[in-house]
C-alpha cells in the first residue's frame, strides 16, 4: 500500500483560487465529471473501503485504508481497469455490495509537480484538494495557495459532508440533482 499525500481545503472562494492558479502559472490538466461506487470491505473493516470511480477515460479500482486524518494518514492500492460497469457487477458477484453511488464535477491543476483539484459535489460547497509526494510538499503549496495550515483537514469525504450536518451513506445515489 502507498502513502496518499493529501488535503482538503474546505469552503473555498473557487475564483479567487482560479486567479491564484493563474498568477502562480499553474498548468489546467483538465475538467472532468467523475463517478463512483463506494463499497464496504466484506466482513466490513473500519476505516476501510472500496473506491471505483470512473471520469470516463481512466477506471480505477482503489482499496483506501484511514489511519488518521493527518496529511499522509491515507493508505491506498490501487489498479486500473477498462470496464466501470462490468467491475461494478463482478464485485457485487463477489458480494461487494456498494454503500452507494456518487458523481461529482473536478477541475485539475499541476503546478511544480502537485496535483490541485477544485471539487464540486452535491450539496455542499466547493473545495480543494491538494496532492504531493510529500507531507512538505502538501503544506509549501498550501502557503502558496495563501492558506494556513490549520485550515487543512485529511478526513474522508463522508467526514466532510457530516461537517455540513448530510450522512452521505444514507444517500443511496448522490447526484446534483439530489434533493
Amino acid at each position: 500500500m502507498q502513502t496518499e499525500f493529501e488535503v482538503k481545503i474546505l469552503d473555498i472562494d473557487v475564483d479567487s483560487i482560479l486567479a491564484k492558479l493563474h498568477d502562480l502559472g499553474a498548468i489546467k490538466v483538465a475538467e472532468k465529471e467523475q463517478k463512483r461506487y463506494i463499497y464496504n470491505f466484506n466482513p466490513k473493516k473500519e476505516n476501510s473501503f472500496i473506491r471505483l470511480r470512473t471520469d470516463g477515460a481512466k477506471t480505477t479500482l482503489t482499496i483506501k485504508e484511514i489511519e488518521n486524518t493527518k496529511i499522509d494518514g491515507t493508505k491506498e492500492l490501487e489498479i486500473v481497469v477498462d470496464d466501470f460497469e462490468k467491475t461494478h457487477l463482478m464485485l457485487e458477484k463477489l458480494e461487494y455490495v456498494s454503500i452507494g453511488y456518487q458523481e461529482n464535477r473536478r477541475i485539475s491543476y499541476t503546478l511544480n509537480n502537485v496535483e490541485i483539484e477544485i471539487d464540486f459535489w452535491p450539496l455542499i460547497p466547493p473545495y480543494l484538494e491538494i496532492e504531493a509526494r510529500s507531507v512538505g510538499e502538501v503544506e509549501e503549496m498550501m502557503k502558496q495557495l495563501g492558506f494556513e495550515l490549520s485550515r487543512g483537514t485529511s478526513e474522508r469525504t463522508s467526514a466532510v459532508y457530516k461537517k455540513y450536518g448530510l450522512d452521505i451513506e444514507l444517500i443511496k445515489e448522490l447526484k446534483f440533482d439530489t434533493k
